[in-house]
């Protein structure tokens, strides 16, 4: 089953200084369950892809469908979860509040918001910290507290905008081996924007890598790795392969002329 649906889609900014062209001539198909990672060069359309998703951006041309609806039907249809590169928690609420503050809006009883938030907190192995505030937490235990709220009011879609970017290598690692057993655990189908190669390989059942602007699809890899992954299969030459193919698209990418 199709879940997000992009054929032709061009999205172009219209600015003080002229045009600017963001995505142009992206054609994608991502299926249901499936991990996907976008990697490319800094403004190569990769946010901009996922917004064109959440129906935060309207293309200008091509067309694009979620769950096959527009976007901003399936947005209000609330058929995604939104985590952004900082966690954007309020610090005057508790974790359990911030988790909570969706499914209060979306008018959850006192009850269902209580055993959700205990559940999507244990998910992501934050059990015990619903009444720390965010300014108790570790940068990797906040961002583990977001990734909990976007999952609370249980959407097919899980967006993702280089949620771990801003943290060091080690946690990087164990938020990657932890996103991993919760994707599988949950199957929620995961639109990943990376700038990072073995995070996207380690990752992904696929991987789209993007040109520089206008953000192009210069090549598409399906994973022929294992759905278990330890973290020690990056030094395999599966994955080494794999990680000089995305390389080399990149590389590809820049041969490209606006």
């Amino acid at each position: 089953m199709t879940v997000v649906s992009a054929k032709d889609l061009d999205l172009t900014f219209e600015t003080g200084d002229g045009p600017v062209h963001a995505l142009k001539g992206v054609d994608l198909d991502i299926a249901k369950g499936e991990f996907v990672s976008f990697i490319g060069p800094s403004g190569c359309g990769k946010t901009t892809f996922l917004r064109c998703v959440a129906g935060l951006e309207v293309p200008t041309g091509g067309t694009l469908t979620v769950n096959g609806m527009t976007p901003d039907e399936a947005r209000r249809a609330r058929a995604y979860g939104y985590v952004f590169q900082a966690a954007g928690l309020y610090p005057w609420r508790t974790i359990g509040g911030n988790i909570r503050l969706p499914l209060e809006i979306m008018g959850f009883s006192k009850a269902e918001q209580k055993d959700r938030v205990k559940r999507t907190l244990a998910m992501v192995d934050l059990a015990g910290f619903e009444k720390k505030y965010p300014w108790q937490l570790s940068g990797g235990m906040q961002q583990r507290a977001s990734i909990a709220r976007a999952l609370a009011f249980d959407a097919d879609i899980l967006l993702m905008d280089e949620p771990f970017g801003a943290l060091d290598e080690i946690v990087r690692d164990h938020l990657n081996e932890q996103l991993l057993d919760l994707w599988a655990r949950t199957e929620k189908t995961t639109l990943f924007v990376t700038h990072s190669i073995p995070e996207a390989v380690y990752l992904s059942t696929k991987i789209v890598v993007m040109s520089p602007r206008p953000g192009r699809i210069t090549d598409v890899i399906d994973s022929p790795l294992p759905k278990e992954r330890p973290l020690d299969i990056r030094d395999t030459p599966e994955f080494l392969e794999i990680a000089h193919r995305v390389r080399e698209g990149l590389r590809a990418g820049h041969a490209y002329e606006d």
